[in-house]
């Protein structure tokens, strides 16, 4: 086993290596390595494991905004269906004033 004090970054020859990266197995100095899920990691490293993430998620995410937009469509079809069945019901002596004025003359 190689030990990590002898070792330098590989980024960075001048200065001594602090961690092991465990995906590249690559060492490196504090300022090239982050922790990730409890791991010291290098960014290159960080970084496809991101891209790799991102493109997994991409078809539920996909998936997810059709649900939305075909639920949205629905919800303002009935809405505008329902408002248009109520407006049916009203008769029609009420769009006309009839109802109104009969009903002032009945009292008088």
């Amino acid at each position: 086993m190689l030990d990590i004090a002898r070792q330098r970054c590989f980024n960075h020859p001048a200065r001594e290596a602090v961690a092991r990266c465990p995906e590249c197995r690559r060492f490196f100095c504090r300022e090239c390595v982050t922790d990730h899920e409890g791991r010291a990691i290098c960014a290159s490293c960080l970084a496809r494991l991101a891209a790799a993430t991102g493109e997994r998620r991409r078809p539920l995410a996909r998936a997810a905004r059709l649900i939305q937009v075909v639920s949205a469509v629905a919800v303002v079809w009935a809405f505008f269906y329902l408002m248009g069945r109520g407006l049916l019901t009203i008769p029609a002596a009420f769009h006309e004033g009839t109802l109104w004025k009969a009903s002032y003359w009945e009292e008088q």
